[in-house]
């Protein structure tokens, strides 16, 4: 790496804001983070289009990208771009095989355009299509990170994932995957970092756990 310090770039998921990583401490001797937040598509854009415009938000060479959930796809696409030292998801998919079976049925059926997207400023709901989880406890942690309400946004999200089409993953690309995954289960995954018992929403439970393994995940 040119620089002394490496740049650690953090996209969350779907309907997520970047408070999502408060917990995620790296040594700030040898790392330096930034947290990207999701702005709202221009109408009929691609997500290769989208990730392109993301990466004006990316001042450093060779950074490391990493993104959770939709945002693990969405820094896929900039790699394409912007040229990272390493790529990291988490909670994520690498292909579009590793797609779950309802999902690839909702982009030859279309169900995914008859979801209730206009109630999104219901945090339940939200939550189960962003997190796969019902919430019924910590309503307003769940407000805190669910903070991208708008339908537009929320279609356009549910219409990229079901329709992704990446075969190749990036080069130096890591994969971290909880073992209880409700949204992208763990038996459509191939070759990653299990996180035992981790779920969905893993960056925010177990921000210890990435505290511990992720400057090495990173640096090797």
């Amino acid at each position: 790496m040119p620089e002394d310090k490496t740049h650690v770039y953090l996209m969350p998921g779907m309907a997520a804001n970047s408070s999502i990583f408060d917990g995620i401490q790296l040594p700030p001797d040898r790392f330096v983070m930034h947290k990207l937040d999701w702005f709202l598509p221009e109408k009929g854009m691609s997500l290769n289009d989208y990730a392109k415009k993301m990466c004006d938000n990316v001042l450093h060479e060779n950074p490391v990208l990493l993104g959770v959930s939709f945002g693990g796809m969405l820094v896929q696409e900039m790699a394409n771009h912007c040229k990272p030292f390493k790529t990291i998801i988490v909670s994520s998919v690498k292909n579009h095989s590793e797609l779950p079976k309802r999902m690839v049925f909702a982009k030859y059926t279309k169900a995914h355009k008859l979801l209730p997207t206009g109630l999104v400023n219901n945090v339940e709901l939200l939550a189960k299509y962003a997190f796969g989880e019902t919430v019924t406890k910590r309503l307003e942690l769940y407000e805190k990170y669910l903070s991208i309400r708008d339908k537009n946004y929320i279609d356009w999200s549910l219409d990229q994932i079901v329709n992704w089409k990446q075969h190749e993953p990036p080069k130096n690309l890591v994969q971290i995957h909880g073992e209880k995954d409700a949204v992208f289960p763990i038996g459509n995954i191939r070759e990653c970092i299990i996180v035992k018992n981790g779920t969905h929403t893993m960056i925010i439970h177990r921000a210890k756990w990435f505290n511990e393994h992720l400057p090495t995940i990173i640096l090797e």
